[in-house]
Formats: structure tokens, sequence, C-alpha cells
């Protein structure tokens, strides 16, 4: 059975079904789309179709109305269950679905609900399954959140100057019992860093850079806390155990201890945040909190983090940006040669205009 988390009553107005992406940061950004949608139609109930992971980012956005859990795994066609699912939604009576994942796949299940409206990029050949299909001009649209904007608005039409950027919602109660129960401190002001990435080692800056920085900012009175997945437990404990015994009592690998739901509140902790192109640096923007981002096979032309206090270092190489998951070349030197100095310099300076705030 598809599971539906209901986040807000919804009002009278016919609904909206959006199908949200499948990564962490692209539905942290994704909640531009969602503001526009409300400002367009403030009475319309907004609801999320995504992966089942996704509902602890959906219940931080005010703007959603329900959180619907996708029956199907990333990749797989599954078309009973896709059917079975869409003659559920079809009781909604939805009046419009946005369709923001480029695949085939994505957009059967509003075609099957009966959907009236059904928007869109071109994306793999879905003449007949979209009827408000747009053919994407990425000049026009260089940056992803514009192109997720852009569905909000009639074909072609120019996008405001500034658009409103993801913000996460925080439960400052939730928040305290949290830091209670894994046994932290909150004396010291807490460095964030985020070494994982999902997508690939192409996008991870080396774990000996990030050591250099937990052993400069631990010195200067900071403690650091490393987050991430499961995935990323390996990667934070490598950083972790280089660490100097005096060190380690001032952080800790919180990588793999923390649903994501936790993670989001963990950061919201943080006086200052160091990450690669991730889900988690999506996230800490959301949260408005001071943040370095280190690219490597990605651009922060196309992704960057949406907030106010935030730095993004990538440095020019002549293979890049290449978006591999994995180095094409074998040299990572578009993460290697960027140095901890340069990390710290951006600390640095981002101190400057953000005063540090204990939790």
């Amino acid at each position: 059975m598809t599971d539906t988390v209901a986040i807000d009553q919804p009002s009278g107005e016919q609904p909206l079904l959006v199908v949200g992406p499948s990564w962490v940061g692209d539905m942290v950004m994704a909640q531009t789309l969602f503001s526009l949608l409300k400002q367009k139609y403030p009475d319309a109930p907004i609801d999320v179709l995504a992966p089942g992971w996704s509902q602890p980012i959906l219940q931080r956005m005010v703007e959603i109305n329900a959180a619907i859990t996708m029956p199907v795994g990333h990749g797989q066609l599954n078309l009973l269950a896709r059917w079975r699912l869409a003659q559920m939604l079809s009781k909604k009576k939805y009046q419009a679905a946005y369709v923001l994942p480029n695949s085939l796949k994505s957009a059967l299940i509003p075609l099957f609900a009966g959907i009236p409206r059904r928007v869109g990029w071109r994306g793999e050949m879905r003449f007949g399954l979209l009827n408000d299909i747009r053919l994407l001009d990425e000049q026009a649209y260089p940056l992803m959140v514009q192109r997720f904007a852009a569905l909000a608005y009639d074909d072609h039409k120019a996008l405001p100057e500034t658009l409103p950027r993801p913000r996460l919602q925080i439960d400052n109660r939730g928040v305290a019992e949290l830091v209670k129960k894994l046994g932290l401190d909150l004396t010291r002001p807490v460095l964030a860093l985020c070494p994982g990435a999902e997508f690939g080692p192409a996008k991870r800056w080396p774990e000996a850079h990030y050591q250099a920085v937990a052993e400069t900012m631990i010195k200067r009175g900071w403690q650091v806390w490393l987050m991430g997945s499961d995935n990323d437990r390996a990667v934070g404990e490598a950083i972790f155990v280089e660490l100097s015994d005096a060190d380690q009592q001032h952080s800790v690998n919180l990588a793999g201890q923390t649903a994501l739901a936790d993670a989001i509140d963990l950061l919201s902790c943080a006086a200052m945040v160091v990450s690669n192109d991730s889900g988690l640096m999506h996230i800490a923007a959301a949260l408005n909190r001071p943040l370095v981002a280190v690219y490597g096979s990605t651009s922060p032309g196309f992704t960057p983090p949406l907030a106010d206090h935030v730095e993004t270092l990538a440095i020019p190489v002549d293979c890049g940006p290449c978006f591999q998951r994995e180095c094409p070349e074998q040299h990572l030197k578009c993460l290697k040669g960027l140095s901890p100095e340069q990390v710290l310099a951006a600390i640095e300076r981002l101190g400057k205009a953000v005063p540090v705030r204990l939790a």
C-alpha cells in the first residue's frame, strides 16, 4: 500500500500534484517551485509524489499538503504498480501535475490518473504523456532551480528576477531532544563537515583535506561534527581516526548514526558548514547556515546552494566540469588541487560576515 503523510489540511480548491525528483538536493531546490505554485494558487493543496526517503524533507516545507510515497523503485517500470497508484490518485481530482524528472516513466502516473494538465520538459520523448510539454533552452535557464521554477509559469514567460529560496522548518524541541540523546555538547561552536556524496567519488573532496580543516578549526576553539548517511560512515571514520586523541575529544562521527530528519535538525546547530556538492549541502543552505561548498566534477553554475552566506569553491581544470560520478582521467585534480587553506580562508571570510553563534 502506498503511504501518504498529511502535512496540512487541504482547502476547497482542486489540488496540484508534483512528481518530485530522486535526489536529496534536487528535492530541496524543488521547494522554489512549490513556493511559486502556492503564490499562484494559494488555496490549492500541493501534494508531492516522491521516493519514501524524501518525506522528512517534504514535512519541513510549509507549502506541502501531503507527501505520497512512490511505490516503484528508481529505474523500475512496474506498470501495474503505477496503474494502481494512479487509480487511487484519480479520486483526488488534481487540476494539474508538474513532472520534474525527465524520464518517460515519471510521466506515466499523471497520465494514468487522468490529470487534465500535465506539465514538464520534453525529456525522453514524452509526447502524449505530457500535454504542456516544454523544450528546454539551457541558456535561458542555466540553473536547475530555474528549470523547476519555469514550470510554474506559461511557456517562454520570463522568470522574476528573484526566486523564492528553499527554507526548511526546524522543530526546536526536537533539536534539543536529539542533542541530549546523542550526548552532544554545544558549548563550542559547531563546524559541520559533510564529506560524502551519493553521486560518486568525483564529488568528494579528499579526506586528508577535511582532516586538515578539522584540525585547524579545533585548535581555534571549535568542535567538528562529521555528517552523512550510512554510506558515508566509512569516509567520516577515515577522517576521525586520523585526528589526534586530543582533537578527537572535540569531534564526533555522526555519519550513519542519524536519519535524514535528524541530520536536518543537527545541521541547524552548525555555526559553519563545509560540504561537497551533495544533498546535505542544499539542506544546509535551506537552513541558511554559513556554508563553504566544494565542487569537483560538478559546477556551482548549475546547482549552487541557495542561501545568503555561502562561498562556492572550484578550481578551473582543462577536463572539467565533467559531471561524471568517477574521474574519467583517474587523477581527481579538480578536488585534490583545491587546498585546505582555500577552504579555511573562505571560513574566515564568512566568519567576519556572520558572527559565530552558539546553538
